[in-house]
């Protein structure tokens, strides 16, 4: 019975509405004045999809399923409410794991409960898909997070024979995908999600530095996808649409993510095995010399500058310190200086990182400028502040063939009068190469936490 007098239309409008919702989220989400109402509009969707699913006719074990929301909420509340901004890719890492292995679990579980039936090769194709790809993003993300986490290197890992044991690996899991169609062997089916689940180790083991991010957006796209096929196996219409939906938009930002670093997604994924590498895999030393600053002596830079441009980067969530530069900001704005932040599409760890974390302080959407806008500007800029950022702005990128980031778009603070860069130390990027800025005769580096030099500028700002 239904918990509630309503019938099949009225879950179809339920799943309508919540469908509506999700597109919508997608639209809010595509730029930062819009991402909080479009967050708080995907959730609701996601509201009325669950209640709409506890009110379907027939519907099993209402009280298990109760149980394993409960339990969800007991854990996804508090993580999400403790969890520090320098840790939310991995965050998301996990969240997208969990969606890929719980897809495919639930795909095994539909064909053991039909086994007995007449299961159509389509719906055992679907079965399949969802088995290898869910089990591939599950493994996969698994990685993802203990790079981010400093579990494992940053740097790609390889060993002897990598690239064939893959190659054999994928090889085999595609064999026996093809296998189970025919035979509906259990057996094969579990051999298929055991040489996934392998897969998606050896598949992301060999990426390092700056690449991680596009490996987990591109391991989203395989989530929604496993979640589109397990709609299909569910005949569960609203699981399709909201799977085609984070495919789609999982892959448009795989290759957004990879053009803005200028590089193919063959060559990101698979770049180790050539011999070269992918960012993250080698160092480089200039052996130049750097010149260093006091705060009150870049404090007088910026007292004194008419157009300051700031670039966020991972130091600066790692501080979290994003509300001392919004102080620091509002300061300069107050002496008729012109401030904007420099954002690159791939600063931080994850997607939109920088847009998050500025929003988190309430910094004014219209002071965010993407690449493309901010590089015309910095040869009018007097000076460029440079908070934990390293990579985004390496002229490597540029000039060096040899490089691991050669051939990445970056922000071009090396055209503006002069650059700060806010470092703890001289250690490079997540790339793992030293930057030649750094020695730049233009170039000024205030060492220590940023936090604690932001502040120290905020008071030596003051003082004028």
């Amino acid at each position: 019975m239904n918990l509630l007098p309503l019938n099949g239309q009225g879950i179809t409008a339920l799943y309508l509405l919540a469908s509506v919702c999700f597109i919508l989220a997608l639209k809010g989400l595509s730029s930062p004045k819009g991402a909080r109402n479009g967050n708080l509009l995907g959730a609701f969707g996601a509201l009325v999809a669950v209640v709409a699913t506890f009110l379907v006719d027939g519907l099993h074990n209402r009280g298990i399923m109760a149980a394993a929301i409960a339990v969800g909420v007991l854990v996804g509340v508090p993580a999400a409410r403790v969890v520090k901004m320098t840790q939310m890719p991995q965050m998301v890492a996990l969240f997208n794991g969990v969606g890929g292995g719980a897809a495919a679990i639930v795909s095994i579980a539909e064909f053991h409960a039909n086994h007995s039936s007449a299961v159509s090769n389509l719906e055992l194709t679907a079965v399949v898909f969802t088995t290898l790809v869910g089990w591939v993003s599950f493994t996969g993300s698994l990685v993802t997070f203990a790079k981010l986490q400093e579990l494992i290197t940053g740097r790609p890992i390889t060993f002897p024979g990598s690239a064939p044991v893959t190659v054999l690996v994928a090889l085999g899991s595609v064999g026996l995908a093809v296998a189970v169609v025919p035979t509906k062997d259990s057996a094969l089916l579990y051999g298929l999600a055991a040489a996934a689940a392998v897969l998606g180790f050896l598949f992301v083991l060999p990426v390092g530095g700056a690449d991680v991010p596009i490996v987990i957006s591109l391991l989203n796209a395989f989530t929604g996808l496993t979640v589109a096929a397990a709609g299909y196996v569910l005949d569960n219409k609203l699981l399709l649409i909201a799977g085609t939906l984070v495919g789609a938009s999982g892959t448009l930002l795989t290759q957004l993510m990879a053009s803005a670093m200028g590089r193919s997604i063959f060559s990101i994924l698979f770049g180790a095995f050539k011999g070269g590498s992918t960012a993250g895999s080698t160092a480089e030393v200039s052996g130049g010399t750097v010149r260093s600053a006091s705060p009150e002596d870049v404090g007088i830079m910026l007292a004194y500058a008419r157009k300051v441009l700031i670039v966020p980067g991972y130091g600066l969530a790692v501080a979290q310190a994003q509300h001392t530069i919004r102080e620091l900001t509002d300061l300069l704005e107050e002496k008729g200086i012109d401030v904007a932040y420099a954002i690159h599409p791939v600063a931080g760890r994850m997607p939109g990182h920088m847009n998050v974390l500025l929003a988190e302080a309430n910094v004014p959407y219209d002071q965010l400028k993407e690449m493309d806008e901010v590089n015309p500007q910095f040869a009018s800029t007097d000076v460029v502040l440079v908070v934990g950022a390293n990579d985004v702005v390496n002229p490597a990128a540029k000039d060096s063939p040899g490089s691991p980031i050669y051939g990445m778009p970056i922000l071009n603070v090396e055209e503006a009068s002069a650059v700060v860069f806010l470092k703890r130390s001289m250690r490079p990027g997540f790339a793992g190469i030293d930057n030649s800025l750094l020695y730049n005769p233009k170039t000024t580096l205030l060492f220590g936490d940023a936090k604690d030099s932001l502040t120290k500028l905020l008071a030596a700002v003051k003082a004028f």
